[in-house]
């Protein structure tokens, strides 16, 4: 049987994003980062539950969405498995550019900005330069 893949769900009570919503999002940014790969397998619903405490219908309800938008398939009696991945091959191969990233985030940190703020300028730059384009 193969292993759960090393994806761990955080879930921010405070977020204003419902919980199944996070689970979905944050799988679709692993398979995006390439954490997680066709044939990996999820964690279990007890896995999530006892790692985040949150009910186990909330986690089936996320693993359904991505079910459905043809990203993973449920085995009966083996678990929840990664169909296909997202994103470019050029996100996880392109080291200079995440250290471009992560040298402006720095720079973002020490100029006195909060993750919210950085995530809320990336946003809007990001926005902003995919503004009409039909693949965003």
């Amino acid at each position: 049987m193969a292993e759960s893949a090393a994806v761990e769900f955080r879930i921010d009570r405070r977020s204003g994003v419902a919980t199944y919503l996070q689970i979905v999002q944050q799988t679709k940014q692993a398979l995006r980062l390439g954490v997680l790969e066709p044939g990996d397998r999820l964690p279990t619903a007890r896995e999530v539950v006892e790692a985040t405490a949150i009910n186990p219908n909330t986690v089936l309800k996320a693993y359904r969405e991505l079910e459905r938008e043809g990203l993973v398939e449920a085995r009966r009696g083996l678990g929840t498995f990664v169909r296909r991945t997202l994103g470019s091959a050029a996100v996880t191969t392109d080291p200079p550019l995440r250290a471009e990233l992560a040298e402006w985030t720095r720079r973002a940190r020490a100029a006195g900005l909060d993750k919210d703020d950085v995530s809320a300028l990336f946003t809007d730059v990001l926005d902003s330069t995919f503004k009409g384009d039909p693949h965003s």
